[in-house]
């Protein structure tokens, strides 16, 4: 019994084996992997996913490797963290962070798309890796490629934080730093992987790759005693995360582990100076209009969005909204963050943060009903961004009578 049928476009339905293909060579649309459900539902129980290693592993019969896994052993499986502290400051009863902050072993949700993504690439023979990243994806391929041994070519935006940089350049990858936004280095690393042999793990892998995202949607619903919030702010760049959310939670209704009847609203977060998705939602429009970034938060700085549609069309569905953040309100929101709940997030999370809060207090959101933030990178990767607005240490001789006296 196979539980992986092959991919499928996600336009015209036209159906392609399980090849490194991400584009259906008819319609030009997005492939997506395709899954016999009933098969799975006779691999998998919530006993069996509690008996398995506390990672994203756990939910394996819904991922798209074959065999055994090679990377992300220590991965997912990221903790949710009841926020008393914030929900007292945003007024609302029961809020929770997703903190994928935490996760192994880059501190940040891209381990977990990067563990899928070398997995099968690894099943597919190839030697070499690659990806386009806006910083969070570069240190997880750099890092994970590693251990996993393949040769690797990394490629980011010039202006990338300094942070991300190091965070790549530690584990010694070719780490290719172009002149221009994230859209551009796209469009290269798109000739690059026409041209050469490379497991491009968000485009070529991409179909595969994209679906560890369902590993944050499955955790969450266990995490909660197999049950949805009713409410999910998620982070927005390309998209993926917020319709990988929506596409778990919906595996696990077909599957039976979770009441069929279940609902929960989703929410697209992204920043001000780049919220392509956003704008479609706000203003009801069913198509991307590309934009250039403008944000310090770098991380979703992506003007042409590839899952913006797909993004769109699932908070749509879902009944929910999207808020944008400006940069000093990212920044307000970080600090919130850190004093309330001891967690430090990356200007990513500043957005999330914000436009929950945003929603919140324009009624989108009721305070009487469980709400989940989703928190995807940790903010030792962008000090950068909060390094000159959070005071000053306070200085003394080292001696008693200086404290004191400062203390005064």
């Amino acid at each position: 019994m196979n539980r992986i049928k092959g991919l499928r476009c996600r336009e015209c339905g036209r159906e392609y084996p399980k090849e490194p293909l991400h584009v259906c060579e008819f319609c030009f649309g997005p492939l997506e992997v395709e899954y016999d459900y009933e098969v799975i539902k006779k691999l998998i129980s919530r006993e069996k996913i509690t008996s398995y290693p506390t990672n994203l592993w756990r939910y394996k019969e819904l991922l798209p490797v074959d065999g055994e896994p090679v990377s992300g052993l220590t991965s997912g499986f990221t903790p949710l963290i009841q926020a008393t502290n914030l929900a007292k400051r945003l007024g609302v009863e029961e809020l929770y962070l997703k903190d994928d902050s935490t996760n192994h072993p880059t501190l940040s949700f891209k381990d977990r798309v990067v563990a899928v993504a070398l997995s099968k690439a690894k099943e597919f023979g190839f030697d070499t890796v690659a990806c386009a990243s806006t910083g969070n994806l570069a240190n997880s391929v750099s890092a994970q490629a590693a251990v996993a041994n393949f040769k690797r070519y990394i490629f980011i935006p010039a202006d990338l934080e300094m942070g991300k940089v190091i965070g790549s350049l530690i584990y010694a990858p070719n780490l290719v730093a172009v002149k221009g936004n994230y859209d551009q280095v796209n469009r290269l690393c798109s000739e690059i992987a026409a041209k050469y042999n490379w497991a491009f793990v968000n485009i070529n892998i991409r179909p595969f790759y994209a679906e560890g995202s369902k590993t944050m949607a499955y955790e969450i619903a266990e995490q909660l005693g197999w049950r949805l919030p009713k409410h999910i702010v998620v982070p927005a760049a390309g998209g993926s995360l917020i319709t990988k959310i929506h596409k778990g939670w919906e595996e696990l209704k077909k599957i039976g582990l979770i009441s069929d009847q279940t609902e929960s609203k989703l929410y697209v977060a992204q920043a001000e100076g780049c919220c392509p998705i956003v704008s479609m939602v706000k203003e009801n429009r069913n198509f991307v209009k590309p934009v250039i970034p403008k944000t310090i938060a770098k991380s979703l700085a992506i003007g042409n969005p590839a899952d913006g549609y797909y993004a769109y069309s699932v908070v749509k569905e879902s009944g929910g909204f999207g808020e944008v953040a400006t940069d000093d309100e990212i920044v307000e929101a970080i600090k919130l963050l850190a004093e309330t709940e001891g967690v430090f997030t990356e200007t990513a999370g500043g957005v999330t943060v914000a436009c929950a809060k945003k929603l919140i207090e324009q009624g989108r959101i009721p305070r009487n009903e469980p709400i989940v933030i989703c928190i995807t990178g940790n903010g030792l990767k962008t000090q950068e961004a909060v390094a000159d607005k959070i005071g000053e240490p306070i200085i003394i001789e080292p001696h008693l009578a200086s404290f004191e006296e400062t203390m005064k």
